[in-house]
């Protein structure tokens, strides 16, 4: 045999196979990125957490805002209301600089009327995109 028809060594082989690995590796991941992304403009939520506290006079009422969609928002603004007898006693805002697709954020509204004698509105007025 000449020095060009020489067979490869086992050193090469394996190298060769530990490269064709991690490169159907990365080819793979990539694929699964493009194939379960989701080509959506966020989808915001808001929700009470959990009972409302009462605290020196004041009446905290805890939420949570929730991104299920598939694009960031940002200045995501959230809103609340207090109707008592039918008209707006009190109202609150507050903003969450950042929320990325399936990322939630915890926050309150103080009161300083009691929540449960009137009906309570929470809801996300705007957001804008990064």
């Amino acid at each position: 045999m000449t020095k060009t028809e020489q067979s490869r060594s086992i050193a090469e082989w394996v190298t060769f196979s530990i490269a064709s690995l991690i490169l159907a590796f990365i080819v793979s991941l990539v694929s699964y990125t493009w194939i379960n992304e989701k080509n959506q403009p966020p989808i915001l939520s808001v929700t009470k957490k959990e009972t409302i506290r009462e605290i020196d006079g004041q009446f905290y009422v805890p939420f949570e805002v929730v991104n299920t969609g598939g694009d960031t928002a940002e200045s995501v603004q959230i809103m609340a209301e207090l109707l008592i007898n039918g008209k707006v006693a009190e109202s609150g805002e507050q903003q969450i600089d950042f929320l990325s697709s399936g990322e939630s954020e915890e926050g309150a509204f103080i009161f300083s009327q009691n929540p449960r004698q009137g009906e309570l509105n929470l809801r996300v007025g705007s957001y804008k995109l990064p």
